[in-house]
């Protein structure tokens, strides 16, 4: 007893050792392994002309030349925002452009579209009444906006360090796969189940991932591009809230159609039809990719993206946004084949309960 309590003390030890070490890199390393899974199949057909460092190379300084360009306008944007906001909050000196009355069948809304109605005119017109009386309702949420905004300086770096991370890693994929392999079948003590189970994992990471996520990335891509295009003060804020609602596949009109409305109010008849154009071609652009992308048979439910989502963003900030949703929905699809699995009480083993 004393030789076993030992030898469990000395790897406790060890692994809480390791731990302190790997922990503050977890979510990048995290996000590295989900890029990897993702870029391995394109790995493989590059590796057969350019060898496998050669494409593990290649893949590594495209990716972060694709990624940071964007996300450094974007990010840029987003900061310079949001310091905005809050400064004026602050002041009490934000100031408004010109607003279009609202619709008459949004006025005609019982109970509500009154006041909404009286809202809408206080802050067209007279901006430091609305802050003196609404001001504390958006200060906090602000301040936590503004806090998110400072942190995405760190993100950009997360991102390139992923990157970089997951080119080594698909270098090393044949060995990264059997570790797996190996870890799994000494946790499930069945061979044919650890195989099973390292593809299932992989095939959600890159359904997730390429499905959900990189739908939404490209997506939000095309749609910040008009916003920056046509000088929007917020372009940054609306491309992270495209991203959002492509991620938990709502639809981006709800982002579009209010600044499509808005560019028309204030900018000349040719460059408003030319932006709103490219704004509805790139918001059902996810028509046409998810399809090419989309894993079959792939069945997450979207509450458990949503909760991925938003929970990564208040966890890890701009990386949680990609590793939460991609992590819950490997952890649900492992968590379900476990139940499938699982033998009954007094019956036979369940096989596949699903419809």
């Amino acid at each position: 007893m004393i030789d076993t309590a030992l030898r469990i003390g000395l790897v406790a030890l060890l692994v809480y050792a390791c731990g302190r070490i790997v922990f503050p890199f977890a979510g990048i390393l995290v996000w590295s392994a989900i890029l990897a899974v993702m870029l391995y199949p394109l790995h493989l057909r590059l590796a057969v002309r350019l060898g496998n460092r050669g494409s593990a190379l290649l893949l590594g300084v495209v990716g972060v030349v694709v990624i940071l360009v964007p996300m450094v306008a974007v990010v840029a944007s987003l900061g310079s925002s949001m310091f905005s906001l809050l400064s004026s909050l602050q002041s009490q000196g934000l100031s408004v452009p010109p607003l279009p009355p609202l619709p008459s069948w949004l006025v005609d809304i019982p109970l509500v579209g009154q006041k909404l109605a009286e809202t809408w005119v206080l802050v067209t017109t007279n901006v430091p009444a609305a802050l003196a009386k609404y001001g504390q309702m958006v200060k906090g949420p602000a301040m936590w906006l503004a806090s998110f905004a400072g942190g995405l300086a760190s993100g950009e770096l997360s991102f390139v360090l992923s990157f970089a991370i997951a080119a080594v890693l698909v270098a090393y994929g044949m060995g990264a796969t059997e570790f797996a392999g190996q870890l799994l079948e000494r946790a499930t003590g069945d061979k044919a189940r650890a195989v099973r189970l390292v593809t299932l994992t992989a095939a959600t990471i890159r359904g997730v991932a390429l499905g959900v996520v990189g739908v939404a990335v490209i997506q939000s891509l095309l749609i910040g591009i008009g916003f920056f295009a046509i000088g929007l003060p917020a372009a940054g804020l609306l491309t992270l809230a495209a991203l959002l609602l492509g991620i938990v596949q709502v639809p981006a009109a709800l982002v579009t159609l209010p600044v499509i409305i808005y560019v028309f109010a204030t900018e000349a008849t040719m460059p408003a039809i030319i932006f709103m154009v490219w704004t509805l071609v790139a918001g059902l652009s996810d028509n046409v990719l998810k399809p090419l992308m989309l894993g079959r048979g792939l069945e997450v439910p979207m509450p458990v993206i949503l909760i991925g989502v938003i929970g990564g963003m208040l966890a890890d900030g701009l990386l949680g946004l990609f590793v939460g949703p991609v992590l819950l929905a490997v952890g649900y699809v492992l968590l379900m084949d476990w139940l499938r699995q699982h033998p009954v009480e007094g019956g036979p083993q369940i096989d596949d309960p699903a419809p």
